[in-house]
C-alpha cells in the first residue's frame, strides 16, 4: 500500500525565546515492512545544528531557536510504500544491544498491576499466543480516552486508572512483556484511519521479541498486529526515546502547540 503523509508541527512564542532546543524524530527508514518513495523535512524559524541515527537506529535532528521569530513550523512529507508482515519486523539489528530492552524505564516500571496482568495471560501455547492475549487483556482493562493522561504517565497509572490513549496501551505492553522475560521497545509512526485522514497526534505501538521471529509488533491500543497501514518513524525503550518531536524551552515565552497529520492512500 502507498501511503501520503504530512505531519506539520506549528509553535507559537508571545515573546522572543531566550533559547529553545527540538529533537525531531520524523524522517522514516526504510526496513522490512516499508520502503520510502520520498521524504521532506522542512524547517522554517529555527535552525538545524546536527543530523545523526541514534543508538537505536533513528534518523534525529536537533534544532534551535533564539530570540526571534515567534513562530515555528517544522513540517514532514512524503510517501511511503508498506507491506502486510502480520506485525514481524525480523531479527534484532542496531549498536543497541537485545538486553537493554529487557530493562524497565520509569514509564514502564512493573508494580503489582502489571504483575497481575502478566499472569492473567496464562502459560498454555506458544509466545506468540501468550502476547496476543496479553494485547487482548490489555484492550479489555484500559479504555482509550483521549486526554486522559499526559506524556509523564507510567505504566502502572494508566492501568490503575483504567484509562488512556495508544502512548499507554504500547507502555503497559511493554512493562508486561518485559514482567514475562521477553525484551520489548516503543515504536512511533503513523496508522492510516477509516473514515478520515486527518489526525491529532502521531500513533504508537509496542514490539516483542520473540524466538525464531525477531520483532513482532503489538497495537494494544486497536487490538492488532501492525499491517500494511502502519508506517515506523522511530523505537525505543519507551515513549521518551522514540517521540517524534520533543526538546526544552528556557525562558518566560509562553507557547501554544498546534499539530496537523494527514495520512492517506
Amino acid at each position: 500500500m502507498r501511503l501520503k503523509i504530512t505531519h506539520r508541527t506549528e509553535y507559537r512564542y508571545d515573546v522572543p525565546i531566550l533559547y529553545a532546543l527540538q529533537r525531531l524524530r520524523l524522517v522514516p527508514l526504510a526496513g522490512p515492512t516499508q520502503i520510502i518513495g520520498h521524504w521532506n523535512l522542512s524547517i522554517d524559524g529555527a535552525r538545524e545544528e546536527l543530523r545523526f541515527i541514534d543508538h537505536f537506529g533513528n534518523d534525529t535532528r536537533l534544532i534551535s531557536v533564539e530570540g526571534e521569530p515567534h513562530v515555528i513550523s517544522v513540517e514532514a512529507s512524503g510517501e511511503v510504500e508498506t507491506s502486510d508482515k502480520a506485525g514481524v519486523t525480523g531479527p534484532h539489528r542496531g549498536f543497541t544491544p537485545l538486553w537493554l530492552f529487557a530493562r524497565e524505564t520509569p514509564l514502564t516500571e512493573a508494580g503489582q498491576g502489571i504483575a497481575a496482568l502478566a499472569g492473567e495471560t496464562g502459560s498454555s501455547g506458544g509466545q506468540i499466543d501468550r502476547l496476543h492475549r496479553l494485547m487482548g487483556l490489555i484492550g479489555e482493562h484500559v479504555k482509550y480516552v483521549p486526554g486522559s493522561t499526559d506524556a509523564a504517565t507510567p505504566a502502572e497509572g494508566a492501568l490503575a486508572q483504567k484509562t488512556g490513549v495508544c502512548q499507554d496501551h504500547a507502555h503497559i505492553f511493554i512493562a508486561a512483556a518485559r514482567h514475562l522475560g521477553y525484551p520489548a521497545r516503543y515504536v512511533s509512526g503513523y496508522l492510516m484511519m477509516e473514515g478520515t485522514s486527518e489526525q491529532a497526534a502521531s500513533h504508537a505501538w509496542a514490539e516483542a521479541h520473540v524466538d525464531n521471529l525477531g520483532w513482532v509488533a503489538f497495537d494494544a491500543a486497536n487490538g492488532i498486529s501492525p499491517d500494511e497501514r502502519y508506517v515506523r518513524l522511530a523505537t525505543g525503550r519507551d515513549y521518551r526515546e522514540a517521540a517524534p518531536v520533543s526538546g526544552i524551552l528556557l525562558g518566560q515565552a509562553e507557547e501554544r502547540l498546534a499539530v496537523r497529520i494527514t495520512v492517506e492512500q
